[in-house]
């Protein structure tokens, strides 16, 4: 479990195909500080599992399953990536519950500037738009936001200049991939709310 407050701005160093996987290694010397084999570290949202760390840098297998679901697959080497280490049971909630798994993918289709803030817009995939609601939470590339528009194929988010200047968001240009996640609390409720077939409830 992941709080969507980014420690580090990485760097991709390693990307190795593996069949349909790939083995991507990331420079985080603050993440990897205290990381150790099975450790989770979010990577734009997405949890990986550490399989070795050296020098300041960890390694992760990335499956086909979080290839399909997440924009991993089109980072290079020298891209840069949001870490964050997970969530202790005595850490401040800074931000909101993410878990890192990813939801979909979007794409960013305009920024606005403002004095010294950005406004965001961001495509949303059909069957997530549910999900989104005005001033709730969303993770986007793993940093957790405040929903200022929600829309049936987009939502807009307006970032802070910390946020700008720490994370790939400050980055992103129209048409670059971002990995959304909606708040777990809203899929259990439409879960737990949902006719159940033959009971009438």
């Amino acid at each position: 479990m992941f709080t969507g407050i980014v420690e580090e701005l990485g760097e991709v160093v390693a990307m190795e195909p593996h069949g349909d996987s790939i083995r991507l290694t990331v420079r985080g010397p603050l993440v990897t500080e205290d990381a150790v084999h099975g450790a989770s570290i979010a990577v734009n949202g997405v949890c990986l599992t550490v399989v070795e760390t050296a020098d300041g840098a960890f390694t992760a297998d990335v499956m086909k399953e979080t290839l399909d679901r997440s924009s991993l697959g089109a980072l290079e080497v020298g891209s840069k990536v949001n870490l964050e280490r997970p969530l202790r049971l005595s850490d401040r909630l800074g931000g909101h519950l993410v878990q890192g798994h990813v939801d979909g993918v979007g794409r960013i289709l305009s920024r606005e500037a403002g004095e010294r803030w950005e406004t965001v817009t961001v495509s949303v995939p059909p069957r997530l738009s549910r999900y989104i609601v005005e001033k709730g939470s969303i993770a986007v590339d793993g940093v957790s936001l405040t929903v200022v528009e929600a829309g049936d194929e987009h939502l807009s988010v307006s970032l802070i200049p910390a946020t700008l200047e720490l994370t790939t968001l400050g980055r992103k240009v129209p048409g670059d991939p971002v990995n959304l996640e909606v708040d777990v609390v809203a899929k259990y409720v439409e879960r737990l709310t949902a006719a159940r077939p033959g009971t009438g409830r």
